[in-house]
């Protein structure tokens, strides 16, 4: 009995090493079901006003007073900076007072120039008009007989002369006019834009705010020597709050103006609130190869500040309903093709898919696939050998290598 016992355990055991060692081998499957799909790029960025402007002196001088603090808010015009103007106004008085004088000088020529040539025109026109009337005398008389022709003649050669005379006068009075008066009028014009020039300077020893803005930096004190070029404040401009990003340009494909995103400060990672983005760079970085994008806030929350650091989420693409594959379950690709491995009645067959959107982990089949199939995830074996799909195992993650989806978070940034 002994024996037999044996022998059965021993036959028992050999059946069943050859039937483990003939069963299928076992691969991770899951089944195909239409879900919702989200794709999101996320990256970091900042905030900035949309316009930050420089403010610095035109003129070389010495700083008297600075009238605001970093953080204050100016209106437009509101003085910031005030520089010593001694010398400026000093040479305003000197230009108007050189306006007045080339102004008196115009109007002393108006004056005795324009009389005197005035009175020769007079004193002229009036000798005309008596050689006028002792002429029309004379031709009465000689056609009488009390006077010879010849006086006739003496009288016409008065006329000619008087005519003349006047002639001469009223040269001299529009030459007079002309000249003088012209000379000193152009005096008189220099004058004024020197005293306008000296007014210019003067009004630039006063910084003034461009438009409504909050003071960002201060970077000058009372006493300093301050010349052209150097920023003395940096103001931002009143204005709605921006978000701005750089972001590589392999990914300016999914991106475009209006699409939601969820932003939050890494000061405060418990509050988050919605943006969206409002522009593109028209141009990329060559040294960097990235673009630049905007992103606008429907309410800024309180505690944001220049220049902080915040996390955006962007949401590029949606799915309400997809056929869904996990990214380990794709054996090969070609653009927007690729391979699946299906256990078809206990054996592995590739079928061959095209793929619209990816996320992170995931992949939408439109077409090649049906929901309810079942496609093998990770190490399973080749098309053709036999298989056992397995829901029980754990599904394998596909590395992110050279991933497009799975690099987003790595290589977009600031």
């Amino acid at each position: 009995m002994r024996l037999v016992v044996a022998g059965v355990a021993l036959l028992l055991v050999a059946a069943l090493g050859a039937w483990w060692f003939s069963r299928a081998p076992a691969a991770a499957a899951v089944t195909v079901q239409s879900a919702p799909l989200l794709r999101t790029l996320q990256f970091s960025a900042r905030v900035a006003t949309a316009s930050r402007v420089d403010v610095g002196a035109t003129v070389t001088g010495r700083v008297l007073q600075v009238l605001v603090a970093e953080g204050a808010a100016v209106g437009a015009s509101d003085v910031l900076v005030q520089l010593e103007g001694a010398e400026l106004q000093a040479a305003l008085d000197q230009a108007r007072a050189s306006e007045q004088q080339a102004a008196a000088r115009v109007a002393g020529l108006g004056s005795s120039g324009r009389q005197g040539a005035e009175a020769g025109v007079a004193q002229a026109d009036s000798v005309l008009r008596a050689a006028l009337s002792e002429g029309r005398r004379t031709q009465d008389l000689v056609a009488q007989g009390f006077l010879s022709p010849s006086k006739l003649d003496e009288s016409q050669r008065a006329v000619t002369v008087a005519q003349a005379q006047l002639d001469a006068a009223r040269a001299q009075r529009a030459a007079n006019a002309g000249t003088d008066v012209a000379q000193a009028q152009a005096q008189l014009s220099l004058a004024r834009a020197a005293t306008q020039a000296a007014q210019a300077r003067l009004a630039q020893a006063t910084l003034r705010a461009p438009a409504a803005a909050r003071v960002l930096t201060r970077t000058v004190e009372p006493g300093q020597i301050v010349q052209p070029g150097r920023a003395l404040l940096t103001l931002a401009l009143a204005g709605p709050l921006q978000l701005v990003a750089t972001v590589d340009e392999r990914y300016l494909q999914q991106l475009q103006p209006g699409q939601p995103a969820d932003a939050r400060a890494d000061a405060y990672p418990e509050q988050r609130f919605a943006a969206q983005v409002l522009s593109i760079a028209p141009l990329v970085d060559a040294q960097r190869g990235a673009v630049e994008v905007k992103f606008s806030l429907a309410q800024a929350p309180p505690f944001l500040r220049e220049d902080m650091t915040l996390s955006v989420s962007v949401e590029t693409a949606r799915r309400d309903a997809a056929l869904v594959v996990p990214l380990a379950a794709l054996r090969s690709e070609d653009g927007t093709a690729a391979t699946l491995w299906l256990p078809r009645e206990g054996r592995v067959e590739a079928r061959k898919v095209r793929l619209g959107l990816r996320t992170l982990e995931s992949a939408e089949v439109l077409q090649g696939l049906q929901a309810g199939e079942v496609v093998l995830v990770g190490p399973a074996p080749a098309p053709g050998a036999r298989v056992r799909a397995d829901f029980s195992l754990p599904l394998a993650r596909k590395p992110a290598g050279e991933d497009g989806g799975a690099a987003i978070t790595n290589a977009v940034g600031r």
